[in-house]
């Protein structure tokens, strides 16, 4: 009897160690497919001709952005009327091709946009994506060439960033006080929040994988996740105003995060909460309201000189 009590504690054994070994596996290229982008895969750009035929659209200029540490950025800029400008931050996987509606919008309100390709997206250099840790150095070569334009007001320069954008956005303008205004449309609190929402995507259990998913990215990065954490930051922005826009049933990113980042963000700080929208459905949505909302703030936090 002792033995086969042996045997069975022997093979329950060994059916946990494959499956912590296959959950580890698992776990390892699920890391390797989130922090990798490979030109191959990448969403082609798009100019879609409707946005093309606007007729405020016809300075759209491509440019081309080094950041600090070498990696060159494809952008597009558009001249401001105003003298105030907005940098457009794109989502996770995405390009700067996605955020045009968005350019449009403000462009007929007299702002000007620059909207880079984010390392690793698009038509720019490289295939890491660090979900913002990396990525705030192209928010500065954007924000670099800004200053170069002698159209801009460098005291007139906001911020507006979707998903990854957003998150993005609200790390850098924590690290440059020169960011006048932040608008961040779904954003992650902490990348161990996006990650377990992804996994939950997945209809997988967020334990062990999770954990297990964070565990290889950081080895994979080199630098803690919590680096990657707008909530710890945030409150670094405040004098300077802050709108996040986040939905009750978006499944990308915890709903949460954004009732947690208002509580953590100084004043002035605004949120605009809605139920019934996922990710990323305010502008698609809500456009009528997404561009009263969004263009009266950014008028009333970059205002012109009297």
């Amino acid at each position: 009897m002792k033995k086969w009590r042996k045997l069975t504690l022997f093979a329950v054994a060994q059916v946990i160690l494959l499956a912590c070994i296959g959950s580890a596996l698992v776990a390892n290229l699920f890391a390797d497919i989130a922090i990798h982008n490979p030109v191959s895969g990448r969403t082609k750009e798009q100019r879609p001709a409707a946005l093309l035929d606007e007729p405020r659209l016809a300075d759209l200029t491509d440019i081309t952005l080094t950041t600090s540490d070498g990696v060159r950025l494809a952008a597009w800029y558009f001249p401001s009327q105003n003298r105030a400008t907005i940098i457009l931050l794109h989502g996770y996987k995405a390009n700067r091709s996605t955020m045009l509606p968005i350019a449009t919008m403000l462009i007929r309100h007299g702002y000007g946009v620059i909207i880079p390709d984010f390392r690793g997206h698009g038509e720019s250099e490289g295939q890491l994506i660090t979900f913002g840790h990396d990525e705030v150095r192209d928010v500065e070569a954007a924000f670099q060439y800004l200053l170069t334009r002698s159209e801009v007001d460098p005291e007139r320069i906001g911020l507006l960033g979707n998903s990854m954008g957003s998150a993005t956005a609200l790390l850098y303008a924590a690290e440059n006080p020169a960011i006048k205004a932040v608008v961040a449309q779904s954003p992650y609190a902490t990348l161990e929040d996006m990650v377990q929402a992804n996994v939950r995507r997945l209809n997988l259990p967020t334990f062990p994988l999770a954990p297990m998913m964070l565990f290889f990215i950081e080895r994979k990065f080199g630098f803690p996740a919590n680096t990657v954490a707008p909530i710890r930051h945030i409150a670094q922005i405040s004098p300077r105003p802050v709108l996040i826009l986040m939905g009750g049933k978006d499944t990308w990113v915890n709903p949460g995060g954004g009732q947690q980042l208002y509580a953590a963000a100084g004043e002035p700080r605004e949120l605009w909460f809605d139920p019934e929208m996922g990710h990323l459905e305010f502008h698609e949505k809500r456009a009528a309201e997404f561009e009263e909302r969004v263009v009266a703030f950014f008028d009333r936090c970059l205002p012109g000189k009297q």
